[in-house]
């Protein structure tokens, strides 16, 4: 989309100052749409704003913190007053602390389930009601694989990410009536943003992810993919579906070996200091979307794990249901056909 006009999506992304968000962000700008763009940290949020500005998008910076119910109503609001009307309403806020359960502070371990769970609570308790006067909307819930399967040295985030699938399903089910209500979940794979370096690190060891590690701009692409034909489930990257199939399969053996490969990457890992990270306040750095955590090696292997992953489908699913996206396309905003460039960028 090249030129403006009044029919231009709404698009409301929490969790935008970096990463997935900010890729988000940057996606919809070059098609045009008019952006409400959220997070904790002003500074980050105005600079993605601006950006966002330069390739296209109108965009405005509302920072909001998604654990306070009030902030997110009057975040809705400001949309409204900015577009109209909540086309799209994209609940990105993520945030981790990694430690085992009991070296955790307690405090950290609740703050994990305010932004991850009843953040994105408030954000659909906040869209919801406009969304059914308008009679049209699409919440678009950022889950992970996570939301598969259990993640040791991680058990609040787990919790929340569990709790956020059964929140999502519950929700679907009660717009079910409403054929142009749409709950959409995003299940990503580890994806190489600054949420690792962000988060809170109660181990005293180097964090990193295990390869493959995906582009945040991939799961950019599939979220606006989902503003243009919404279906329930969308997983991006091959890892995410195998972890899913192997959890299905043997989720006790599953979390063994995580926890088994977790234990032996820390006893690698250099040490560092202990940290909140930013569980309690913005993080001090901007971020970007990129996290510095693919190296050629890692991208190499995105490839393989690919052919792994489908061999082992091919395998389980000869006598099961098939896994992976469900639900059917529907009407969404207006947006443009993808772009050559957009196109590019997954």
């Amino acid at each position: 989309m090249t030129g403006r006009s009044d029919n231009r999506p709404t698009i409301v992304i929490t969790g935008a100052s970096s990463g997935i968000g900010q890729a988000t962000a940057e996606a919809f700008a070059r098609l045009g749409a008019r952006l409400v763009l959220a997070a904790r940290g002003a500074e980050a949020l105005e600079q993605v704003a601006a950006h966002c500005r330069t390739l296209g998008g109108d965009a405005i910076a509302v920072p909001t913190d998604v654990t306070d119910a009030q902030a997110v109503r009057r975040l809705a609001d400001r949309a409204l007053a900015f577009g109209r009307t909540i086309d799209v309403w994209v609940s990105n806020v993520g945030i981790g602390a990694v430690g085992r359960f009991q070296d955790t502070p307690i405090e950290s371990h609740e703050q994990v389930i305010r932004a991850n769970l009843i953040g994105h609570l408030n954000d659909a308790h906040a869209v919801m009601p406009v969304f059914l006067r308008q009679r049209f909307g699409t919440f678009i819930n950022m889950i992970s694989l996570g939301g598969f399967a259990a993640t040791p040295f991680a058990t609040s985030y787990s919790a929340s990410k569990y709790g956020l699938r059964g929140f999502a399903e519950a929700l679907r089910a009660e717009v079910a009536d409403q054929p142009d209500i749409h709950v959409c979940d995003v299940y990503p794979a580890f994806i190489d943003t600054p949420g690792i370096r962000h988060g809170a690190n109660y181990t005293g060891r180097k964090l990193s992810a295990p390869p493959p590690v995906y582009d945040a701009r991939k799961v950019a692409a599939a979220i606006v993919d989902l503003a243009r034909a919404p279906r329930d489930t969308t997983v991006v990257g091959s890892v995410a579906q195998f972890v899913r199939l192997g959890h299905f399969v043997a989720p006790g053996l599953s979390g063994r070996v995580m926890a088994r490969f977790i234990r032996s990457s820390l006893d690698r890992a250099e040490r560092v200091p202990i940290s909140d990270g930013n569980l309690f306040a913005p993080p001090r750095d901007a971020g970007g979307i990129d996290g510095g955590l693919r190296s050629p090696k890692q991208r190499a292997l995105v490839g393989l794990a690919a052919v792994a992953g489908l061999a082992l489908a091919a395998v389980l699913l000869r006598s099961k249901p098939a896994y992976g996206r469900t639900g059917h396309a529907e009407r969404g905003p207006a947006l443009p056909p993808p772009t050559p460039r957009l196109e590019h960028s997954r």
